[in-house]
């Protein structure tokens, strides 16, 4: 069986530079910003990594403050998402490439919290 583990965080914010500009400060996290994508990744020893993304962003999801989206590792996201709709899981956004870092796909489990899929692309 594939493993599965956390890969990324998603944390909304207001202000996406503010945001950096604090959680780098608290926590001693690299950041580092993506202007063309509006976008600051973080590093966390030890865990996980993320990103800040903005709560005033027009797209495909919109985020909330207090919306935390998880990003869960797979090997296969398309075949991830056939197991998630046959547990009553539903496909939010489907599989979506990042250019030149892979792919990720956006779901919500019964209950209806939103957790998404990641595939980084083979180099």
């Amino acid at each position: 069986m594939a493993s599965h583990p956390i890969v990324h965080i998603e944390i909304p914010a207001n202000n996406i530079q503010a945001s950096s500009d604090f959680y780098g400060a608290v926590f001693g996290w690299n950041i580092q910003a993506d202007a063309m994508y509006n976008y600051s990744m973080f590093s966390a020893e030890g865990g996980p990594g993320g990103g800040f993304v903005g709560t005033d962003e027009g797209g495909q999801m919109q985020y909330k403050p207090d919306s935390l989206l998880v990003y869960i590792g797979t090997d296969d996201i398309d075949a991830t998402l056939a197991k998630i709709a046959a547990q009553g899981g539903k496909v939010v956004l489907p599989k979506t490439e990042i250019p030149h870092v892979g792919w990720f796909a956006i779901f919500t489990d019964p209950t209806g919290n939103h957790l998404a899929l990641f595939t980084e692309a083979r180099q």
